[in-house]
């Protein structure tokens, strides 16, 4: 694990930078956690001011104010001028007014209220990247993939993404209906009721004997701690250790910089995880794996999808180039940019796009995402029932065994409790890898 006296001198400032992706939407994962104070320019070097386009702007609001149909205050003017000037520098850069910022430190808590969904805009539309765990959204069937073409019976294309988001956000137990397309089908319905969101970021259970499962569904700040947890949990309830594990980061959106690093650290045992580069120099942060090891060296597989993005791919990233871990899947996200939350006044704050972060081999992720090492797309498993098949041992007069042992007659299968592999065809195809690599091994 790391510990905060190995935090450079940005995470000190900074508090922590982040990595969840896109906006957050009706109870999505943010992007960053309150910060301290924030860096002082690198070249400390203030240019002179564009005075003609400080007049062309004072010229504007003052022609809006007098000519626009309705009367609009200065505050508003200049509040809509500051997001927009955020708004069009990248996708995640965002002026937070006080309900946003104050929502985004309870969401690093893995407490807030919503619908579970993370959000983004494809084509003018609102795009699903990925549902949350355990929340309205995933609860009523909605998918990483999804577009959402109406709230409440009002087209999203057009709409900023920021204003649906705001759609969508409400009080908790009002309902909101979602019109979906899926898959380029037929528009559908999905009514839902906003909830307080709690999101347990850690979810931990033994497949079969040997054999353990970790579901990450977001980075939080404790997110480091519980992974160390589950996995003390999982050696104990295995009774020695395991012969192989799965960890899942499939449609995880991201968030702490530093809780994917602590995660990646029970994994690894030397060697980089992650570094980022930026403008400024106090940007530039490196991060190496301790030699503890609470993973015990365990057999790994990775299962990644489009929906697994920034700070998911940050630890996919870093145990492929250490070859830790197998990774299986399809291509991720491709969010390889890090945030930072500025506190402003009047309890405002904002977010902005401060560095990329980079994989131990150098690989930048952002746009591009990271590719598994065996492509693994979803399928429905399909159980087939056995026929009426005889063996040798059913046979009348059939010989006894060469060596003397029992007789192995036909026996009726018993149906047995169902376990998550028998329906989930990528943890399926996982758990048999793991088995085949422990076969090769001798254990």
């Amino acid at each position: 694990m790391l510990f905060s006296s190995r935090l450079t001198s940005l995470a000190l400032t900074i508090a922590v930078v982040i990595g969840a992706p896109l906006a957050q939407a009706a109870g999505a994962a943010p992007a960053a956690a309150p910060a301290a104070t924030a860096p002082a320019n690198a070249a400390n070097v203030k240019a002179p001011l564009p005075l003609d386009e400080l007049r062309t702007f004072a010229e504007v609001m003052d022609r809006i104010k007098a000519a626009y149909v309705e009367p609009v205050d200065d505050k508003t003017l200049l509040e809509n001028a500051i997001k927009g000037m955020l708004s069009n520098l990248d996708p995640h850069s965002a002026y937070l007014g006080p309900e946003d910022f104050q929502e985004l430190q309870e969401s690093t808590s893995g407490e807030f209220g919503g619908l579970g969904i993370e959000v983004g805009v494809e084509d003018g539309f609102v795009k699903v990247v990925s549902p949350i765990d355990d929340t309205p959204a995933s609860k009523a069937g909605i998918e990483a993939g999804d577009l959402i073409v109406k709230i409440n019976g009002t087209p999203t294309q057009g709409q900023t993404m920021q204003e649906a988001v705001d759609k969508m956000r409400g009080k908790i137990g009002e309902k909101i209906t979602l019109t979906l397309v899926r898959d380029g089908g037929t528009p559908f319905d999905v009514t839902l009721a906003r909830a307080t969101i709690q999101v347990k970021s850690v979810k931990a259970q033994m497949l079969e004997p040997g054999y353990g499962y970790i579901r990450i569904t977001q980075f939080q700040v404790k997110t480091g701690e519980e992974v160390g947890k589950a996995l003390a949990k999982l050696r104990k309830d295995n009774g020695k250790k395991m012969s192989g594990l799965i960890l899942d980061l499939r449609n995880n959106p991201g968030g702490v910089l530093q809780a994917a690093v602590e995660v990646a650290d029970h994994f690894l045992t030397k060697g980089l995880i992650v570094y980022t580069k930026g403008r400024i120099a106090n940007s530039e942060l490196r991060f190496s794996a301790d030699p503890a090891d609470a993973s015990e060296g365990v057999p790994l597989v990775v299962l990644i999808n489009g929906g697994s993005a920034s700070a998911s791919e940050i630890v996919a990233g870093a145990l492929q180039d250490q070859k830790r871990g197998i990774l299986m899947g399809t291509d991720t996200f491709g969010k390889g940019s890090v945030q930072t939350v500025l506190p402003l006044a009047n309890d405002r704050a904002l977010k902005i796009t401060t560095a990329l972060y980079y994989t131990p081999n150098g690989r930048s992720i952002q746009a591009q995402g990271i590719n598994p090492d065996i492509e693994v797309k979803r399928a429905k498993l399909t159980a087939e029932a056995d026929g009426d098949n005889y063996k040798e041992a059913d046979l009348l007069g059939h010989l006894g065994n060469g060596n003397g042992g029992a007789d192995k007659p036909t026996t009726k299968a018993k149906a047995g409790k169902a376990r998550p592999q028998d329906d989930d065809y990528q943890m399926n195809q996982g758990l048999s890898l793991l088995k085949g690599l422990s076969v090769t091994r001798g254990n």
